[in-house]
């Protein structure tokens, strides 16, 4: 038996769905039933092991992903259970990039909801085979058989069910197991004994049904079930299994369980589920990387005794150990003590030591191997995203990529002392969550701190308060608009200086081009080292994008822009590094006032669900709103109302729909796009800039 033997039993899954699905709960079953605690936790108590921070036990939801390691059977699980609020949809990201099987939990009422839809294209950005679990069973408009065709039509997978529900609602008591024609019941309130029993008539009749719609699925990618299909043979219950377990690590086939795990019934069939069907690290394709020897993309396979190669997908502060850096070995391993090579910023870091998490809970160990998720201590400068390998094997993994935020919010400190501490503060929480960015405005001082919404805003103020201990005066959240350029426009600028003596001279030449929503900014150097030395490149180019900070507009970031240094001039005594940054800003700004600038609005996808009689009301308030109906769809007595809107007409929107609906409608969003500001709205929002009358 080799050293990689052990890695066909390992499984690194995610539990993903929308916000209140039962992600938690979920994983709080999963925990107890494999021993790893001997108490269930429940979310709405504030007591989930996975809920560990003061904020999420306030407020009943998960905001940062938890990682933990369980044992079922003969395998090691590593879980990630990651957030359902789409304003720490990053958690979702991070985790989806370097696990290899994800389990998405979908409300048997509500079926499949916005952010349950977004989660799981996240989920198909990166290929990532799934289950899909039914669950809240147990609820009054449960409907298993609704719940999995809003899976097939709304996301577009080919699911197959290998359970179906023996009961709905209250009467909701086990499942029967499609393949092995068999039923579960549950015996206690715990969950854990249950009886498995034959099926009646009438469930028989129905599972053989499901069992032959199953089989038909499977013959249209498998020609060994084809086969035997066509030829009336049997299809044992391991044929099945085997068969499932391929198309399913393939992405062809996502199969379909239920349950309630709030009332403990159905998770042991999940944990199975997990262990037959979704993949271990050898199942997966290797890891493509990028070799900083030859710039070539070359493969590495999951390999206890290869060459180390890991990315860093989380940083997180713990209190008691500092700054721990949770990565995702893919090949390799990795002792206590170790010297490892940050590819990326090719830096030298050392391992002091190495810990398996169990939520905020630390159990240290001393080696880890391929296939495993850990934290590690000791790494200053390696954030999330970096690669982390060997220095005789040096290469860089594809990165992850995190959206814009779309929220602005000023904060001043309220003391001299509070003012030393921020700065440090704002870095930690920047380094823990690449979607949390700050930034100075000149023009006031003020510090603008800036996420995905007012949820994840307020929760980093608290944490400031909490954790840091920092007190601060807080503006209110405002649009984090962005500018943009609409044309191609060249211009230049000369920095000319004379005070005696040695003087001050450059002058630099930009081009500045549009580039499609979401490319960001690029700097290229067309200039010939004859026009501008080589060594004053470096200079012009941070000259450019720090002017960039700050558009011409109403000072709110440039983006989605391409920057080319032309050309220019130097003098042999009198150019330097300061005079080159300086005529690179003001070659800048000149030539945004040339290509167009205009402003940029995040624009919100919005779902809302009313009662049929309010409908009317909900979309002449979104109408109000510079709000678009793209679409309705029918949920049982309720209209679902589908369409768009300017987070700068959301704020508020909660009370104003409560309001119109005598508090019977809820709403959910996530970001669509950024797209320009009507020309009469943008004038108002750069009056406001700038103290103006509207």
């Amino acid at each position: 038996m080799s050293d990689n033997d052990d890695l066909n039993n390992i499984r690194n899954i995610g539990i993903m769905a929308h916000i209140d699905a039962g992600k938690t709960t979920t994983t709080e079953r999963m925990l107890f039933y494999t021993g790893k605690v001997h108490r269930m936790g429940e979310v709405d108590k504030g007591t989930a092991t996975m809920d560990w921070m003061v904020q999420e036990q306030e407020r009943g939801i998960t905001i940062t992903s938890a990682a933990t390691a369980c044992q079922w059977e003969n395998y090691n699980i590593n879980i990630i259970d990651t957030p359902g609020h789409v304003d720490f949809t990053v958690e979702v990201e991070r985790s989806l990039r370097i696990l290899d099987g994800a389990i998405g939990i979908f409300c048997a009422v509500a079926g499949v909801q916005p952010q349950s839809e977004t989660v799981w294209r996240q989920a198909d950005r990166y290929n990532i085979p799934r289950i899909a679990y039914i669950n809240k069973m147990d609820r009054v408009g449960a409907d298993f058989f609704r719940a999995a065709k809003m899976i097939r039509n709304n996301l577009g997978s080919e699911v197959v069910l290998v359970q179906l529900p023996v009961g709905a609602e209250d009467k909701f008591t086990g499942v029967i197991d499609i393949i092995k024609q068999k039923a579960y019941h549950y015996d206690d309130d715990l969950g854990e004994s249950y009886t498995e029993r034959d099926l009646n008539e009438v469930e028989s009749r129905e599972a053989q049904e499901y069992r032959t719609i199953l089989l038909e699925k499977l013959s249209e990618y498998d020609d060994d079930i084809l086969e035997k299909y066509l030829e009336g043979q049997e299809i044992l219950t391991s044929d099945i299994e085997q068969s499932l377990r391929k198309l399913t690590i393939a992405n062809k086939l996502v199969p379909v369980l239920c349950g309630s795990s709030f009332k403990n019934k159905g998770v042991q069939m999940l944990l199975e589920a997990v262990a037959k069907y979704l993949p271990s690290p050898l199942d997966i394709p290797p890891v493509k990387v990028i070799s900083l020897e030859t710039g070539d993309e070359v493969e590495t396979p999951a390999d206890i005794n290869g060459p180390l190669a890991a990315l860093a997908f989380k940083v997180a502060t713990d209190p008691y150990v500092g700054k721990v850096t949770y990565f995702r070995v893919y090949s390799g391993r990795l002792k206590v003590g170790s010297q490892v090579i940050n590819s990326k910023k090719n830096k030298k870091e050392r391992i002091t030591k190495i810990l398996r998490m169990h939520a905020n809970h630390r159990e240290e160990i001393n080696e880890v191997l391929a296939g495993d998720i850990v934290a590690g201590v000791g790494l200053k400068d390696t954030v999330t995203g970096d690669s982390l390998c060997s220095e005789d094997y040096q290469v860089l993994l594809e990165s992850i990529e995190f959206p814009a935020p779309v929220v602005d919010v000023a904060i001043e400190p309220k003391t001299k002392a509070d003012q030393d501490k921020i700065g440090e503060s704002l870095r930690r929480l920047a380094e823990e969550d690449p979607t949390f960015q700050t930034r100075t405005n000149e023009e006031t001082g003020q510090t603008i701190i800036s996420g995905m919404g007012e949820l994840h805003m307020e929760i980093i103020i608290d944490r400031l308060v909490k954790e840091f201990k920092v007190n601060a005066n807080v503006g209110k959240p405002q649009v984090a608009y962005k500018e943009t350029i609409k044309k191609k426009a060249r211009d230049a600028a000369t920095f000319d200086r004379q005070t005696g003596g040695r003087g001050q001279f450059a002058n630099v030449i930009l081009e500045v081009m549009p580039l499609p929503e979401g490319k960001g900014k690029h700097f290229t150097n067309k200039a010939t080292p004859e026009s501008i030395p080589i060594e004053f490149v470096p200079v012009v180019k941070t000259g450019a994008m720090e002017a960039l900070q700050a558009g011409i507009l109403a000072g709110y970031p440039v983006d989605d822009l391409e920057v080319a240094l032309i050309g220019g001039t130097f003098h042999e005594v009198d150019s330097t590094e300061q005079a080159f940054k300086i005529a690179s800003s003001m070659a800048l700004k000149n030539s945004l006032e040339k290509a167009g600038s205009v402003l940029l609005e995040p624009i919100m996808e919005i779902e809302i669900i009313s009662p049929e009689e309010y409908v009317g009301d909900v979309i002449s308030d979104l109408n109000a709103r510079r709000g678009r109906v793209l679409g309705f769809e029918e949920n049982r007595d309720c209209k679902v109302i589908k369409g768009t809107v300017p987070l700068a007409e959301t704020f508020g929107y909660a009370t104003s729909l409560r309001s119109v609906s005598q508090g019977r409608a809820s709403f959910s969003m996530q970001i669509k796009e950024f797209a320009e500001v009507p020309a009469s709205k943008s004038k108002e929002i750069i009056a406001r800039r700038y103290g103006l009358p509207v």
